[in-house]
């Protein structure tokens, strides 16, 4: 069993500004959000080893969950001048995969084989060499939340996570499956 009290002082102290506990069994993984990955607004979808279809089928993707029954949800939550504040979002999203990217370095240190998924698609290389060539860095990526097929709202909802804090804010989430 997890030491919550521990993992979330972890998660604070790398800047997040909320950590729960998260059940896998809650996990559901969707087709309709798949969907949207395939309707391609953010321009990333098959053009990323992270992404769909790089990142694999959701039963790939549910197979690879299903090693795990707990881990964490971490957000990072940012107040906006108005809902059309897109520098602080931008900011926002930049602070989240700093958090992220420290306390998924922290915890590979104790959790090797832990599953790390986060918020948006890895960019850990100026361009990625999907599909031509494998990923340069297969065991230091990331694939997002909505690239596994999760409902963010479902999974902070089932985690008893807020995911919305009101008008003028964004919140960015992101969680790691550890055992």
């Amino acid at each position: 069993m997890l030491d919550y009290e521990r993992l979330i002082a972890m998660g604070t102290k790398c800047g997040f500004s909320h950590v729960g506990k998260l059940d896998v069994s809650t996990i559901q993984l969707m087709p309709e959000v798949r969907k949207m990955c395939e309707a391609n607004t953010c321009r990333m979808y098959g053009k990323n080893w992270c992404c769909p279809p790089g990142v694999g089928s959701l039963d790939e993707c549910g197979e690879r969950i299903s090693r795990y029954r707990e881990g964490i949800l971490v957000q990072t939550v940012g107040e906006l001048e108005d809902a059309l504040d897109g520098e602080a979002m931008m900011e926002t999203e930049a602070a989240h995969r700093e958090h992220f990217e420290a306390l998924r370095d922290e915890l590979l240190k104790e959790y090797p084989g832990m599953l790390s998924v986060g918020a948006g698609t890895c960019t850990r290389c100026k361009e990625c060499t999907y599909p031509d060539k494998p990923c340069r860095f297969p065991n230091n990526t990331f694939g997002s939340m909505e690239a596994y097929g999760m409902l963010v709202t479902q999974v902070c909802q089932a985690n008893n996570m807020q995911y919305y804090y009101g008008p003028n804010t964004i919140a960015y989430t992101s969680c790691f499956l550890i055992e």
